[in-house]
């Protein structure tokens, strides 16, 4: 009997998984073709709420729910003063219960351009501190499950949830098998967003940055535009908590927000900008196709070693690739100027592959074999590209595009 239910779950979950996938890539190819599009919508969710403490302080007079909601209505403040242009949506903005798939389907209905759920961490240790963000992805750790497993929870409180979430059950890794599946379109806006919010963190009050992560968040999948979900310090650790709890601290959390918000913008409109007044250029009946990329030896990734060395060489993209396998890069940059080989810009990376997409260069680092592996490569690299986030390289392309 469990063998067929399990069998049952999991072709339910691969049918949906195929039918959010093929959803997810018609939303993208229809914001792509709006090239002068600017962020014109936000919707910010205050974890948790209602019954649904989240964490909880060790003294059991401060929670997550109204730190975060907190936080929230102060970042909104400051994004409708500074973004009058801008639509600023809340799942919340008081003490009530909200079910994961509502959260995201206020985001779905209102057609946002940005989700970002607010929440914070916990540890049973107090020694964990500072803030992380995470992207929608499978857990690529045993740490990053159990916070999945841990702001996932949440579906328990809702009537039944085993039907509405189509048998899904937070606690059990084969579940989230679905994860591995997406594609997520968003994923490079996203990571795009969340490397901004990391970078401002930096400034304080939490100022310990762990960095730009994945996980499989259920309020993160359901949405279709860019989203993250950012963890802004540990209630757990009492330096955090000291930050957390008063009305200035969290004034600064949302000082940090909304201002990682404002350099999303600016990029995201110089960004399409670019690609706008390079379609006009070009005229109608010319075809922009992404530069073919090199085809890789097996021994090209094998022999990638653990640390970034510097190089001369620049790898030129001549011929595509013929097969469908897939290799990983870790994008460093985009531009519109076509860098010649061996640039500066390059700071020393090699092999560097360049690829043409929608009026910008795209310049990667690398080819590794897994995502994984790159991933690996990632915390070297971004010591002189601070944005830079791991690719899927497929038939010559850049994929997920």
């Amino acid at each position: 009997m469990q063998t067929w239910r399990t069998s049952t779950f999991l072709k339910r979950t691969l049918y949906l998984a195929a039918l959010l996938v093929l959803a997810l890539a018609f939303a993208f190819e229809a914001n792509a073709q709006d090239a002068s599009r600017r962020v014109k919508c936000v919707v910010l969710d205050p974890g948790h709420g209602g019954h649904d403490n989240g964490c909880m302080s060790k003294d059991r007079k401060w929670s997550e729910k109204n730190i975060v909601l907190s936080v929230a209505l102060k970042l909104g403040k400051i994004i409708e003063s500074e973004h009058p242009d801008v639509k600023v949506i809340y799942t919340r903005k008081k003490d009530v219960f909200i079910p994961l798939a509502e959260r995201a389907d206020i985001a779905n209905r209102n057609k946002a351009d940005l989700f970002i759920s607010i929440h914070v961490n916990a540890n049973p240790s107090s020694a964990p501190y500072g803030s992380e963000t995470y992207t929608m992805g499978s857990h690529v750790s045993d740490r990053n499950f159990e916070v999945s497993k841990r702001e996932n929870a949440v579906i328990k409180l809702e009537d039944d949830y085993t039907t509405k979430y189509e048998g899904f059950n937070p606690d059990s890794p084969e579940s989230y098998i679905i994860f591995s599946l997406l594609q997520n379109a968003y994923s490079e806006q996203s990571i795009k967003l969340a490397s901004f919010i990391q970078d401002e963190y930096r400034k304080g009050p939490i100022s310990h940055n762990r960095g730009v992560r994945q996980a499989g968040f259920l309020v993160l999948w359901r949405t279709t535009m860019p989203s993250v979900l950012t963890e802004i310090g540990f209630l757990s650790n009492l330096q955090d908590k000291a930050k957390l709890i008063t009305a200035e601290g969290q004034q600064k959390i949302a000082r940090r927000l909304a201002d990682a918000f404002t350099r999303y913008c600016e990029d995201y409109a110089k960004t399409n900008s670019a690609a706008e007044e390079d379609v006009s250029k070009a005229g109608t009946d010319t075809v922009q196709t992404p530069e073919p990329a090199p085809a890789v030896k097996a021994d090209t990734v094998s022999s990638v070693q653990d640390e970034v060395h510097a190089g001369q060489s620049y790898s030129q993209p001549e011929n595509s690739i013929s097969d469908s396998k897939a290799d990983y890069s870790i994008q460093i940059m985009a531009s519109r100027k076509k860098l010649p080989k061996g640039s500066s810009e390059f700071k020393g990376l090699s092999p560097v592959t360049r690829y043409y997409e929608r009026g910008l260069y795209k310049y990667c680092y690398g080819h590794f074999s897994s995502r994984e592996t790159a991933a690996g490569q990632l915390r070297q690299v971004k010591k002189k590209f601070r944005d830079a986030f791991v690719v899927e390289i497929k038939n010559g392309k850049i994929a997920g595009r």
